[in-house]
């Protein structure tokens, strides 16, 4: 098995839910296809989604919920 890295395309503070009451959109374990949303990184008061770019039977977050990152720092590894 392999892990894929997703990275952080935007510098800003990451968020693994859509509201502070909300559901993450993944958790720590789940399956996760190409293309669905894990997370948000909001910039300037605009949020931008955050998609799988690689599909896996695992996902497990690097960064944590509300944490500031940086442009190619490591959000997540999805095991292949």
């Amino acid at each position: 098995m392999s892990k894929h890295e997703i990275q952080s395309p935007l510098p800003g503070t990451f968020y693994r839910k859509s509201s502070p009451d909300a559901a993450p959109f993944k958790a720590d374990g789940d399956a996760v296809v190409q293309g669905d949303v894990i997370g948000l990184i909001e910039v300037m008061k605009t949020f931008h989604e955050v998609y799988a770019d690689a599909s896996g039977t695992d996902i497990v977050f690097i960064a944590e919920d509300n944490e500031p990152i940086m442009a190619g720092q490591v959000i997540a590894e999805v095991t292949q």
